[in-house]
């Protein structure tokens, strides 16, 4: 719905109160989301934040009005502890939570050269900060996500996989028990210090997931910035799922931006039936990921 990575002066529609995320998470599932993958901000001015009480605002609104599968994230924000990323999740015992496989950088502070002005002044420092801050997601830090959530709460997660050898980090972890199948991977094409948006790329992926663990796995597709309906399509093609959202463009095409998140779901949901792809409703996706169901959790 809004992630950590763009700021309230790049569009006026990203979501950043509790009332505008509720809103647009509902409107989201409404126009077809079967999982709504979820961050939280300061309601005063849209910085990314971990506060568990915020998280509190929307999701208990959220599960009432949708029966949309609730995806909390643990990646939060590279500029915030371990702790503080999965503060929420230990509160929310959520069906499912992001869960990313491995230190990297993760470079937003070219967007600063993009705009004279900005609305808040934390925006153009949290963007230049990612110039010289590592994304820690260190094998320790998995294990700690993997015992907490996932062994304490029933949680599953989507592996966010940033890289080729992400996928080998998973194959690890699951080669000693610590996670179980069906996996659900993310391949996450476009960020700066990742792998890059080229289809070649995404083809590569999915060789090396199917190498490794054959008919074990799901895959999805999240395509940043300008690079998302053509990545996300070509997934689906191959046989995978979709992401879509603020969190990763906003826009609808060249120049135009997006007005909400269930815009971009609508758009993605029309280019899919036209090739004859069905869309899963939140009970099927529930089936398919081998969830615990939305009356087990925490909010």
């Amino acid at each position: 719905m809004t992630g950590s990575v763009h700021t309230p002066t790049m569009s006026e529609h990203l979501p950043w109160t509790p009332d505008q995320i509720a809103a647009q998470a509902i409107a989201a599932a409404e126009a077809g989301a079967s999982v709504l993958h979820l961050h939280a901000r300061d309601p005063a001015d849209g910085r990314p934040t971990a506060d568990p009480g915020v998280f509190m605002q929307f999701l208990p609104r959220i599960k009432q009005a949708s029966e949309a599968v609730i995806n909390i994230s643990t990646g939060g924000s590279s500029l915030m502890t371990v702790d503080e990323r999965l503060a929420a999740a230990r509160q929310a015992k959520p069906e499912m939570c992001s869960l990313n496989m491995g230190s990297m950088n993760f470079g937003l502070f070219p967007a600063k050269d993009r705009f004279a002005t900005w609305k808040f002044d934390w925006e153009p420092a949290l963007l230049e900060a990612t110039r010289d801050t590592i994304f820690r997601n260190t094998f320790k830090d998995i294990e700690t996500i993997l015992e907490d959530l996932g062994k304490g709460c029933g949680t599953r997660f989507e592996f966010e996989c940033y890289d080729v050898g992400h996928l080998y980090t998973l194959a690890h972890f699951a080669e000693r028990g610590l996670v179980e199948p069906p996996f659900f991977v993310q391949f996450v094409l476009g960020v700066l210090g990742g792998i890059g948006p080229d289809p070649e790329n995404l083809v590569h992926m999915k060789r090396i997931a199917d190498k490794l663990f054959g008919d074990d796995y799901l895959f999805s597709v999240l395509g940043a910035g300008r690079y998302q309906m053509g990545l996300v399509t070509t997934g689906a093609v191959l046989g995978g799922h979709v992401r879509v959202g603020l969190e990763d463009s906003l826009t609808l095409g060249p120049g135009r931006l997006a007005t909400s998140n269930a815009e971009q779901v609508a758009h993605v949901r029309g280019l899919l039936e036209a090739l004859s792809i069905e869309v899963a409703s939140p009970a099927e996706a529930r089936d398919l990921l081998r969830l615990k169901g939305g009356d087990l959790v925490g909010f």
